[in-house]
């Protein structure tokens, strides 16, 4: 059983401010950083630093060798990652006095999988092997369509969640990994108990894993529910708290730990990577999670 994750890699740019920027208003930034990021880069580090092999699929563009650097250093496999001589995807990204984020996105060669892509990299697994997806990457229905017709077992963080996914036939999902807002966007309903109970309804074959920011986090697999509370620290950046989340999350269950274990895991993990600037350089190592007294 393998884990393939097909998903964005992108260049960040942060900027340091005092307030996020208002309609019409000019404002200096306090500091200019340069990150590795992308949900698909930062879910796959934080896998690997998780102790789970993990293979990466995607583009990058001429810009890119930071990228594929910080893959290969984090031991990400990088085999099924192509590189195009154009510009690659990058954010634009603001954090607050608070900790808090406004991301700006361009997609670049993350929106250029053609379906020769997607069938040369499915080709390399099968029946039983996982595959992460966010929503950064085009053809993102197709991928799915493959890759269950294969029997692979398909994880999605459905991020950003906008009319791309109408595409996809979201039946073929085993489990959904997705914040509030993505939850109310999906289910219509701002109710935590209401968003689980109607994606349970709607999709009944998969289970859910739904984060709450400061309550916490739950999952529901249509008959049982497990709650998570965050564990508090001092917050300096959020970016790639969920992608945080998510990787070892997904670490912990694929190694059969259960989902309490894997939940409280992933919420210590966040917490970790809150506490810290940035996006790839905020992911904890194992080692650092199981040390850590929160």
């Amino acid at each position: 059983m393998r884990v393939l994750n097909y998903g964005s890699l992108n260049m960040d740019y942060v900027y340091t401010v005092d307030h996020m920027i208002r309609e019409g208003e000019t404002q200096s930034s306090l500091k200019l950083e340069t990150f590795c990021g992308g949900k698909g880069l930062n879910q796959s580090i934080a896998m690997a630093r998780a102790g789970v092999p993990v293979y990466h699929a995607g583009i990058v563009g001429e810009d890119g060798d930071m990228l594929l650097k910080a893959c290969r250093d984090n031991g990400v496999d990088i085999s099924h990652v192509k590189k195009l001589p154009v510009k690659g995807g990058h954010t634009v990204i603001q954090v607050d006095k608070e900790g808090q984020n406004s991301i700006i996105l361009y997609g670049g060669t993350n929106q250029m999988q053609s379906r020769e892509d997607v069938d040369r990299v499915l080709n390399d697994f099968e029946a039983g092997d996982y595959l992460l997806l966010q929503n950064e990457i085009n053809l993102l229905d197709y991928i799915i369509d493959k890759a269950y017709a294969k029997g692979m077992k398909i994880v999605l963080n459905p991020s950003p969640c906008n009319e791309k996914l109408l595409r996809c036939d979201l039946q073929k999902i085993s489990l959904f990994l997705l914040n509030e807002i993505e939850g109310q966007q999906m289910a219509g309903d701002a109710d935590e108990d209401a968003i689980l109970e109607h994606l349970a309804e709607k999709f009944p074959g998969a289970a859910f894993v739904l984060t709450l920011g400061k309550a916490g986090a739950v999952y529901y697999d249509g008959k049982e529910k497990i709650f998570q509370n965050i564990f508090k620290v001092q917050t300096v950046d959020t970016t790639a708290a969920g992608d945080t989340f998510t990787g070892y999350f997904m670490a912990s269950f694929m190694r059969g730990e259960g989902v309490r274990k894997a939940l409280c895991i992933a919420a210590k993990a966040s917490a970790i990577a809150v506490s810290k600037a940035g996006a790839v350089p905020s992911i904890p190592t194992i080692e650092e999670v199981e040390k850590a007294v929160l």
